[in-house]
């Protein structure tokens, strides 16, 4: 079939106004070298620092670093095929992750790729890894608790929301273990929780996905996992990526808790980063900017005003000290950017104190402001108590006759020592928390022996939940210790007294 001249002339009239008359110019450079996930390029002179920039090979990267005749790439991915002379392009935007509800429930690689095997992830968003912290003007101060379930921490080092507060200890010590009992305490209480894992083996990040999908943790968790087995540059910008995920639903008015572990491995490999882009170490080995790298971080962290959202990002960084030195370079740095810490001791850990929080060294800059009435009422000696009993303990242990006064406040702090004891995996609701700080900080216990004193409590605990439970209720739903409820824990204890107290006697 022939076609007519004026069917030719419309559909080049069609063509001739549908052409697109710009001039599109892309800014391309090429790789001079490449190795370990570095690549230097020759010719992107506009290209600015943390832009992505996209290789001839398919791959990703960022810019991070600024030379007078080239410019320092870290691949985000396999470096395989990139050679000299591979073509690299400006993308004019910066590196970021999707964001979004999708994410939530899944285990993502830094790029916000899934890497559960559970089908792609619907992501309308992205947000740039690297963004500016929010102003003093749009933040409002730390006093909602967020409750981690753990009552020594509760108790004595309460975390508020928008707050930043450091977990510090040796290796093997139950640091990630109050970062993932945090987690799980915040089942019902309308908080999406983020774990960012850096450097961790790829068993433990399996580990936990698997602990926090038991205990049905997974429903409003993400997790981020840049495993040991990743190049460098994937582990230094996975804390980012995460902060860049819980800024998406801090924005939207949710409360975010979020947990790096560790920033010690962030910043090894952060360091790695910086020998190949030939930057000039310092202390340790570290080059000067790793005080920065942290502190930009974690001040994305905070509680926003009601005009800016109101939600709420609180971060829990995790640091591996060495032998207990907290006077090391990356660890002092750390304490200095966050609003308190809790220290795991080595020898409270293997002692059997467990969580091992060392009372003298833990603190807490935000305080009771970020405590429930309940708990502030009830924790108020027990920090003191302990102080003493550590304190007695030293000064007596070679001493044979002690006086009553003396005797009481060792028995005393053994007993409190004990109540603190927390098996893993079982946070404590505030009303728990509250009735046992009562009994034990009011010696209404002392008179229980010292290896039935546990038992006895959470057994009077969980009696006060089953037959009392308006007076759980109310201190659930008021954050306050009422008289009347007081006197009903009494009467409940000693009631509980006169049952056991002839088994204690056999």
């Amino acid at each position: 079939m022939k076609t007519k001249p004026e069917e030719i002339v419309s559909i080049l009239r069609e063509e001739i106004q549908a052409y697109d008359t710009r001039v599109r110019r892309d800014e391309t450079g090429t790789v001079l070298e490449v190795g370990d996930g570095i690549a230097t390029v020759y010719g992107l002179d506009k290209a600015v620092y943390g832009e992505l920039v996209e290789l001839d090979t398919g791959v990703k990267g960022m810019v991070m670093n600024l030379a007078r005749d080239s410019v320092g790439v870290v691949l985000l991915g396999s470096d395989a095929g990139v050679r000299e002379g591979t073509v690299v392009r400006r993308t004019g935007h910066p590196a970021d992750v999707p964001v979004g509800d999708g994410l939530v429930g899944r285990v993502v690689d830094v790029l916000g790729q899934p890497i559960d095997g559970l089908g792609p992830i619907n992501a309308t968003e992205t947000r740039p890894i690297e963004h500016e912290a929010s102003s003093v003007v749009s933040r409002e101060p730390v006093n909602v608790p967020l409750q981690t379930g753990i009552l020594a921490i509760d108790a004595m080092v309460p975390i508020g929301r928008g707050q930043r507060e450091l977990i510090i200890g040796d290796r093997q010590t139950g640091k990630t273990a109050i970062a993932v009992d945090a987690i799980l305490n915040q089942k019902g209480q309308d908080v999406i929780c983020i774990y960012v894992a850096i450097g961790q083996k790829a068993s433990t990040v399996a580990r936990i996905q698997d602990t926090l999908k038991k205990h049905g943790a997974m429903d409003y968790s993400i997790i981020v996992s840049s495993t040991a087995s990743e190049s460098a540059p994937l582990q230094y910008i996975a804390p980012y990526s995460g902060a860049a995920m819980g800024e998406y639903f801090m924005s939207k008015g949710k409360d975010v808790l979020i947990v790096y572990d560790d920033l010690s491995k962030h910043a090894v490999a952060y360091r790695t980063l910086s020998l190949l882009l030939k930057r000039s170490p310092g202390r340790e080995a570290y080059p000067g900017d790793v005080f920065y790298l942290h502190s930009r971080l974690l001040e994305r962290a905070c509680r926003l005003t009601k005009e800016y959202g109101g939600g709420s990002m609180t971060a829990l960084p995790i640091i591996e000290t060495q032998a207990g030195d907290v006077s090391a370079y990356i660890p002092t740095n750390v304490i200095s950017i966050t609003d308190g810490q809790i220290y795991l001791e080595n020898d409270l850990f293997f002692s059997g104190q467990r969580p091992a929080v060392n009372v003298g060294l833990s603190v807490s800059r935000v305080g009771g402001s970020a405590q429930t009435r309940a708990i502030k009422k009830t924790a108020g000696t027990l920090r003191i108590d302990l102080a003493r009993f550590r304190e007695l303990e030293v000064f007596t242990q070679f001493a044979s006759d002690l006086d009553p006064a003396t005797q009481q406040a060792l028995d005393h702090g053994r007993r409190l020592l004990e109540l603190l004891k927390q098996p893993l995996y079982h946070p404590m609701p505030v009303s728990r928390q509250a009735m046992i700080l009562y009994v034990a900080t009011n010696g209404l216990v002392d008179d229980v022996p010292l290896d039935k004193v546990r038992s006895f409590v959470l057994d009077f605990a969980q009696e006060m939940e089953q037959e009392h439970a308006d007076v759980v209720d109310e201190i659930e739903s008021t954050g306050n210790l009422s008289g009347p409820a007081i006197e009903t824990i009494r009467s409940v204890l000693e009631d509980a007294k006169k049952r056991v107290s002839a088994t204690w006697q056999a």
